[in-house]
């Protein structure tokens, strides 16, 4: 898989992506994640392309101390193929190079496909609450 930078012309393969992996709620507009996401921190925003499809797509985000994976997903046809941990860890790599001491992600809690997939890769449960407010 060949990994990059997101680019906008990807953006309606993108979000057909998300959308074949279940990852788009009513709450979320993708077009607007993905405007916020390249007006901030473009250079986070990972794509894999396989013979220049787009197979997968990761969010990545940095706060100066902690790293945050968001919206990973693997088109349907090519899960279980390792597409996933590969992008994962390319997004570790680029994270630690910026001097990223942990990651922490979110993952609703019915959705044991992902709690296996990140528990896998050495991901643990932290005894923390996750809150919200919605702005």
């Amino acid at each position: 898989m060949d990994i990059s930078i997101f680019d906008i012309r990807d953006q309606d393969d993108v979000i057909a992506l998300w959308r074949d992996c279940g990852l788009l709620t009513d709450k979320n507009d993708p077009y607007d994640d993905i405007r916020r996401k390249i007006n901030h921190s473009p250079d986070l925003f990972f794509i894999g392309r396989r013979n220049g499809k787009i197979i997968a797509t990761l969010m990545a985000g940095y706060e100066g101390r902690r790293g945050w994976i968001n919206l990973l997903g693997v088109a349907p046809s090519a899960q279980k193929s390792g597409y996933g941990r590969e992008i994962m860890h390319y997004a570790e790599k680029e994270l630690a190079e910026r001097g990223c001491i942990k990651i922490n992600l979110q993952i609703r809690h019915t959705n044991k496909q992902a709690i296996n997939f990140y528990q896998s890769l050495g991901y643990e449960e932290d005894l923390v609450l996750s809150m919200g407010k919605r702005l």
